[in-house]
């Protein structure tokens, strides 16, 4: 099942996304399950997976995507997750040996934004990137989660395009500011269930700039598996329903071309995920 947060109106819910449409779950369940965070914190409970089902309210084009989790506790995603990004980048002379343990940084939940709605183009550097990633969502809290146990925790997974301006992120050794700016990822269009994909590795994700494919790979590439960055990441603090763990980008971003290619105000990217969705986002000056 796909589940969406949205705007309707001048309302904010959630609901499913099926082949019909729609489905407003915020509508029928909103006194006991505020958000799509509550409904995947009380473990995605049947009755309401089984009025999923039910007829659409409304059009999918009627609807306008929010990021699926508004308020996660923890945004942690891995940087240099995959071979060939590793050895680009350590071409463009930005690092040495491939990291031991995952490369961990943390995004604030204002620099993203949902699917079709607008990229901010950071306007103080013309170096901002695509990056096409996998989200893992969790659903059930945890705290020192063996690898062993790790899907246990799993709700669901999301796309991600995390932007990153690339001359903010390496300013210093510290990569946070350039992966931080106001509205410069995305994320989206909605969450898949666990149960949906079948095996994960076997999921390609690939990056459009334009139309033109920039980034193709298969999930198998990850240096750090799933199980690996949850039992890393949840050995720093608890995971609780709703965090997002972006598992790192392949191989072809904009900065390590020649020339390089950067995001500018009119471009369209989009990032798909075969099982999972398409996100896609216009970048603009705002």
């Amino acid at each position: 099942m796909k589940y969406a947060s949205f705007s309707i109106g001048n309302r904010n819910t959630w609901g499913a996304v099926t082949s019909n449409g729609v489905v407003d779950l915020g509508k029928r369940f909103g006194d006991r399950h505020a958000s799509l965070k509550a409904f995947i914190a009380a473990g995605l409970p049947r009755e309401i997976a089984e009025a999923a089902s039910g007829p659409a309210d409304y059009r999918i084009d009627e609807v306008s995507f929010l990021p699926p989790i508004a308020d996660p506790v923890h945004i942690w995603c891995l940087a240099l997750n995959y071979p060939e990004h590793h050895n680009e980048v350590q071409a463009a002379g930005r690092v040495q040996e491939l990291p031991k343990s995952p490369a961990l940084f943390a995004r604030a939940s204002d620099s993203l934004i949902g699917h079709g709605q607008t990229l901010r183009h950071p306007q103080v550097s013309d170096q901002f990137d695509y990056e096409g990633e996998l989200v893992v969502v969790i659903g059930k809290e945890g705290f020192q989660i063996s690898q062993e146990d790790a899907f246990d925790h799993i709700a669901g997974y999301t796309v991600m395009n995390e932007g990153s301006v690339r001359d903010w992120q390496f300013h210093t050794r510290q990569i946070t500011p350039g992966k931080n700016f106001y509205r410069s990822g995305a994320i989206g269009p909605w969450i898949v269930t666990k149960d949906e994909i079948a095996d994960v590795d076997v999921l390609r994700i690939k990056t459009t700039l334009n139309g033109e494919v920039m980034q193709d790979e298969s999930v198998s590439a990850m240096v750090h598996k799933i199980p690996r960055f949850i039992e890393y990441v949840s050995s720093i603090a608890p995971l609780y329903p709703g965090d997002v763990l972006a598992t790192g980008t392949p191989s072809g971003v904009g900065f390590s071309r020649k020339p390089p290619v950067f995001m500018r105000p009119g471009d369209v990217c989009e990032v798909s995920i075969e099982g999972i969705g398409k996100l896609s986002n216009r970048v603009a000056v705002q």
